[in-house]
């Protein structure tokens, strides 16, 4: 069940009155498809600001469908996403205001947020080439465009990836054919096919049959290795940085909007600004992602991994390829 949830009472309903901490005009709502480490954030953020966060928990179609159905009477301030495609299709469905703020424009960086100013990446997320060094070496991946070489015959019956259905896998394949054309992206994915990739649908799973010796390669998000060193740093699984002699590693973000119908949109506005910004290791760290904003470190278990290059968002090619791409796997058995 879905709820809404007050960092001072985590029990109100969507449907109910809510029980907030302070006023009515000092709480900011929050309609989210990020489901890892908000509390810590909305509770920081309202210890140093004095404003109450409340926060509706969802899938993104879900709750961009629920704002659009309430429309003038919608209860949330902010859409906030793990997708930049849904951040683009809040944009298009006009779902969210611009912004002019210097303190987002200081804070993000010109690829990751929007150029009108109506969403802005929190968070950043690398989907890359993960590999067992006891039975891979570095040295046998293509620098250049190492996604498209995990179709070539050499990887027969040593991949794992993640199952078509899950939306990692729907932006990757729909930036390839965003990068190389329909007919490429299908090659590659078909080639992915041909070669056994066994299918899972779920990253830590996927690690941990690197890990065991079941696939000696496979794509996943970085966070997740992160996590399973934290606990195990003798774990057989190592990144491998994708495509860095060409476009760079696909990533994608976490981000955020105020919506074209908040009541509180200055609210809104200064929680987006606090996450950017003061708040962004508070955001990111306890899920070891990277933080957008260029003047804050990366937590110490990922910044192991060392620096690389990532091609730019494309929030749009996410948004608007993202049925060609569901199809062009469903057309080449990619499951």
């Amino acid at each position: 069940m879905t709820l809404l949830v007050s960092i001072a009472a985590f029990v109100v309903p969507l449907s109910g009155c809510g029980a907030v901490t302070a006023g009515e005009s000092d709480t900011v709502r929050v309609y989210t498809g990020r489901h890892y480490d908000l509390e810590q954030a909305f509770e920081e953020f309202s210890e140093k600001t004095g404003v109450s966060v409340e926060f509706l928990s969802g899938s993104d179609a879900e709750l961009r469908e629920r704002i659009a159905a309430e429309g003038e009477d919608t209860q949330a301030d902010v859409y906030m996403t793990v997708d930049a495609g849904n951040l683009w299709k809040a944009e298009q469905d006009g779902l969210l205001a611009p912004l002019d703020s210097a303190r987002l424009e200081d804070g993000v960086p010109q690829g990751l947020r929007d150029p009108e100013g109506h969403w802005f990446g929190l968070s950043m997320r690398a989907r890359t080439v993960m590999y067992n060094p006891d039975e891979v070496d570095p040295g046998e991946f293509a620098a250049e465009d190492t996604y498209a070489q995990l179709a070539e015959p050499e990887w027969q019956g040593r991949l794992c990836m993640r199952n078509s259905t899950n939306s990692y896998t729907q932006s990757l394949v729909a930036s390839l054919i965003d990068n190389h054309g329909e007919e490429r992206a299908r090659e590659i994915v078909g080639g992915w096919v041909d070669n056994d990739v066994e299918i899972i649908n779920n990253d830590v799973r996927i690690l941990e049959n690197v890990d065991a010796g079941t696939c000696d390669v496979a794509i996943t998000n970085h966070y997740y290795l992160a996590r399973l060193l934290a606990d195990d740093e003798d774990l057989s699984v190592r990144p491998f940085w994708a495509n860095q002699d060409g476009r760079g590693t696909h990533v994608n973000i976490s981000g955020a909007g105020v919506l074209a119908e908040a009541d509180h949109p200055e609210l809104g506005r200064e929680l987006i600004e606090w996450l950017a910004t003061t708040g962004q290791n508070s955001f990111v760290d306890g899920n070891h992602e990277y933080p957008v904003n260029p003047e804050v470190e990366p937590e110490p278990v990922i910044a192991e991994f060392g620096e690389f290059d990532y091609e730019p968002i494309e929030a749009e090619a996410y948004g608007s390829l993202n049925s060609r791409a569901v199809r062009l796997m469903n057309e080449v058995g990619y499951e």
